[in-house]
């Protein structure tokens, strides 16, 4: 029985008994109860958004009522999550800041609010998942009146409303990270909204990919169900976004051409501009290749439409790519984009940066080994033992093997330029105490600096793949600030090449100590091709550097008494596309020779420098280990952060650096 409507209410009401309403507030009651009954307005996402969303100033840099209209690409994503579409799977390949995770708090918003069931929303990591309920999903609730009413607020005693759970009528959002396999598989969701899955680590805790352990908990809600995969792509190969778009049926936004009103997919290279006038930025139509001012695009967004350009494997999934070519009026500009394309020139760290965040395209990593030869006569001639100038810290990596355990010293400088400064072999191997006290020695022995001062090892990073516990017993022995044990795992972690610590269970003395060392894991692709983009760039000849031309950062120093082997070693390993079992194409390190003892070194020496900090340091970190290596004296600075003050006693003085974290 459908409820009576408003016009229809008056003939109701007269239609009753005089007897029945007799009493006071009769008729309010029944008008109450009719409006009860009413069902919800059939609301798709969009229409919800437009109609209940109000964005916060701490959140977004436009509050105010949500508009579909601002991003109007947004709306058939949107709609294809409602509870009305028959699609069950949604894949958005994007670039970064084109209104996507907005999108994806107003399909949470919309499940509160108009759809209740369980929801699961996952970020790349706990942290972020935190990050992302203070800053994202805590505003979006306070500033709806309407979720404010259905969600309690979190002071509230028993309210089911904290940092990574929100309880409300007919459901509950929770919130976790990709790296968390207890949060992903916690419990069964109707809804997922998957975040910024190439930042996803290759296995949750070990127990597989995250996005299927996802996607596992909402399989007994069958074609109820509802899954938002987004994120802005990485590398070619290992992109899990961009396999899942190439599976589907890879939709466009076709906007017409204000001219000839041909439509069409924006391509990057119809952006033309004169060679270092990036403001004169115009897109060129494919129709009629007449020039296009960016104050059309708001007209073109608003008349555009998506179209499929392939057919999907599965037809209850589809699959959506924007760049920022699309993004409206008043963010970023084409003239913006042209900029940033010229910025990257000369830099495949920017070049790839460009790709992935700006166009929504992957990088195809090459991961094609440097020529040794070339590396041996690129060599350069400094003092043996010595850290040249740049050099602000030092981090060894040590490779355990059977009979030896090889070490490398490398000196880190600002923009990750590196000097390789020894290279030692200990014999004896693992099984040796006399090979573990030269490795302990080590640990003390200084270097001296350009400037006078001399150094020590910040933190060393050691293999754990042999014989795990006699690196452990040793890492314990020595202590974990200056050692940092490292598993290397195969895969890309761009987000978070290093993990951990993680508390391992160590065998010392024939006695098993729970959580008794600590372990990092490193994800070895990242870094091996890191070192290989660093080896491969140019650099400018010696008179351009006394012409005042810079080093490119990442610069490889490679001194002139490293030996042929070495640097095979350096350049023994490809990166190859391979086929899965399942037919999905990934990359995968090779090796071109049987030794590459040298890759590995240079490998954990980088994690080490990660550990320490370097990639996140600020400005100030930089300036103060500069003050300290030009401070004559003597002493150990060893014991006091370099964010201390410098207190020279005496004429010469070992910096050791201390930011062994």
């Amino acid at each position: 029985m459908s409820a009576p409507s408003s016009t229809a209410l008056p003939r109701f009401e007269r239609a009753l008994d005089d007897d029945i309403l007799a009493f006071d507030g009769a008729r309010d009651l029944l008008r109450a109860w009719s409006q009860a009954i009413r069902p919800d307005p059939d609301l798709t996402v969009s229409e919800w958004a437009d109609r209940h969303r109000w964005l916060s100033s701490r959140a977004s840099a436009e509050p105010g009522r949500y508009r579909t209209a601002r991003t109007p690409y947004m709306r058939e994503i949107m709609d294809a999550l409602s509870p009305g579409s028959p699609l069950q799977r949604v894949v958005l390949m994007k670039a970064a800041q084109v209104g996507a995770t907005e999108a994806g708090n107003c399909f949470i918003g919309f499940v509160m609010h108009h759809a209740p069931g369980p929801m699961l929303a996952v970020q790349p990591t706990v942290e972020l998942a935190k990050r992302n309920s203070r800053q994202r999903i805590d505003p979006l609730i306070e500033e709806s009146p309407e979720l404010r009413a259905k969600v309690k607020p979190a002071r509230s005693r028993d309210a089911g409303n904290t940092m990574l759970s929100k309880e409300f009528a007919g459901g509950i959002l929770i919130m976790t990270g990709a790296n968390s396999a207890v949060g992903l598989r916690s419990t069964p969701a109707r809804y997922l909204f998957l975040d910024e899955v190439d930042a996803y680590p290759a296995s949750a805790d070990e127990e597989g990919d995250p996005v299927t352990l996802a996607e596992a908990r909402s399989l007994t809600f069958a074609h109820r169900r509802k899954i938002f995969l987004a994120s802005t792509p990485t590398i070619r190969g290992l992109s899990r976004i961009e396999r899942e778009f190439e599976a589907s049926d890879q939709r466009r936004f076709f906007v017409p051409c204000p001219h000839c009103r041909h439509r069409q997919w924006l391509r990057f290279e119809r952006l033309r501009w004169d060679k270092g006038s990036p403001e004169t930025a115009e897109y060129h139509c494919e129709g009629c290749d007449a020039p296009i001012a960016e104050h059309h695009k708001t007209a073109m967004l608003a008349a555009g439409e998506w179209r499929a350009t392939a057919t999907g494997a599965d037809p209850l999934t589809v699959g959506y790519h924007i760049s920022a070519l699309y993004s409206p009026i008043g963010w970023l500009a084409w003239s913006g984009i042209a900029r940033s394309w010229e910025a990257a020139q000369g830099s495949d760290e920017a070049m790839r940066a460009f790709r992935n965040t700006i166009l929504g395209e992957t990088w195809f990593e090459s991961g094609e080994a440097p020529d040794w030869q070339r590396l041996h006569d690129r060599r350069e001639d400094w003092k043996p033992g010595t850290v040249p100038a740049g050099g602000l810290f030092l981090t060894a990596g040590a490779d355990v093997q059977k009979n030896r355990i090889e070490v490398d010293v490398w000196a880190w400088g600002r923009g990750l330029e590196s000097w390789l400064i020894d290279h030692l072999v200990i014999e004896g191997g693992p099984g040796d105490a006399g090979c573990w006290q030269r490795l302990t020695d080590l640990l003390g022995r200084v270097w001296a600096h350009e400037s006078g001062q001399h150094l020590t090892i910040a933190k060393l990073a050691i293999d754990t793949g042999y014989e795990t516990s006699a690196v452990y017993a040793w890492a314990r022995q020595v202590g974990f600030g200056q050692v940092a044990p490292v598993k290397g795992l195969e895969g890309f972690n761009r987000s978070s090449p290093v993990t951990g610590p993680t508390y391992v269970d160590a065998t010392v003395g024939g006695k098993r100590l729970r959580r008794g060392a600590r372990l990092w894991t490193v994800a070895t692709s990242t870094f091996k091709a890191e070192t290989y983009r660093f080896l491969r760039q140019d650099r400018p000849t010696r008179e351009e550097i006394t012409a005042g031309a810079l080093i490119p950062a990442g610069t490889v120093h490679l001194p002139d008494w490293v030996d042929s082997e070495w640097l095979k070693q350096l350049t023994a390993e490809q990166l190859m596309t391979v086929k899965t079992r399942r037919g999905f194409t990934k990359l995968e390190w090779q090796k071109l020779r049987e030794r590459n003892e040298a890759l590995d070194c240079r490998v954990y020496a980088r994690a080490a420098a990660w550990i320490a900090g370097a990639d996140r340091w600020p400005e100030a970190r930089w300036q103060e280990l500069e003050r300290q290596l030009v401070v004559t004296g003597e002493g150990n600075a060893g014991d006091a952060p370099p964010t201390q003050p410098f207190r020279p006693s005496a004429r010469r003085r070992t910096v050791r650096s201390s930011y062994m974290g």
